[in-house]
């Protein structure tokens, strides 16, 4: 049986109501996402809270996470409240269409660790399929509510799997997103990129910071960029 929990330097993760544990991508992006400066930030689909509280952590905004699990949802707030930030996290169990048409906010940085894998087989956990497949959240909608949601200086986050980078692309200049930060994430130096964190502003920059990040130079032995990135928050970094 998995561990029930997970450590981080500053707050524990919860995460054995959660379809989805806690993993390398949601740390990588809570990591890499500019939010020092944000006012107000909304992590999408947050899941067990790890985002979210990353976010917390890492700026003075206030969060919101909504997720559409009711489950996840509660279990994610029961991990903000017992946080150093609960003050300034709210966890909604809510979908997004329906939260874009109840706030009237917008906000400075947007997170989101969405579903992917529209071509992949399911596996039989209804739950894990909402959170790994975009049968409940497609890429053309996330970018869509996205985009009536981000303040018009802010900025969106986003990891997806690296085969997928080209159509959020598409969907973004769509929606008059440009790219402007690309890293590629790499398990090992001879591998090919696996994911791909890409952040988005509506005013085109003239040069997209582009990067790769290869997390482990051989086995155990993790880079100095990825320990770098996530040295707040492993305890074994």
């Amino acid at each position: 049986m998995s561990n029930p929990y997970f450590s981080f330097k500053k707050f524990t993760i919860h995460h054995d109501r959660c379809a989805m544990k806690v993993g390398t991508d949601g740390v990588l992006i809570g990591a890499w996402a500019h939010v020092e400066k944000a006012k107000r930030i909304l992590d999408i689909g947050t899941g067990t809270g790890l985002i979210a509280i990353m976010a917390a952590q890492r700026s003075r905004a206030s969060i919101t996470g909504i997720e559409i699990n009711e489950e996840a949802a509660a279990q994610a707030q029961e991990n903000a409240l017992r946080s150093p930030w609960k003050e300034r996290i709210k966890i909604i169990n809510i979908d997004l269409k329906l939260f874009l048409f109840k706030t009237d906010q917008l906000f400075d940085s947007i997170i989101s660790n969405p579903p992917y894998f529209s071509n992949a087989l399911k596996c039989p956990e209804d739950k894990r399929n909402t959170a790994r497949h975009d049968s409940q959240l497609s890429f053309q909608e996330l970018i869509q509510h996205v985009a009536r949601l981000l303040h018009p200086e802010g900025e969106f986050s986003v990891i997806i799997p690296a085969s997928e980078v080209n159509e959020m692309l598409g969907l973004t200049i769509e929606n008059k997103l440009y790219p402007s930060r690309k890293t590629w994430i790499q398990t090992t130096p001879k591998a090919s990129p696996k994911r791909c964190m890409l952040a988005f502003r509506f005013i085109p920059t003239e040069r997209v910071e582009e990067e790769t990040l290869i997390i482990e130079i051989s086995p155990l032995v993790y880079s100095e960029e990825y320990k770098n990135l996530t040295h707040e928050f492993y305890l074994k970094m």
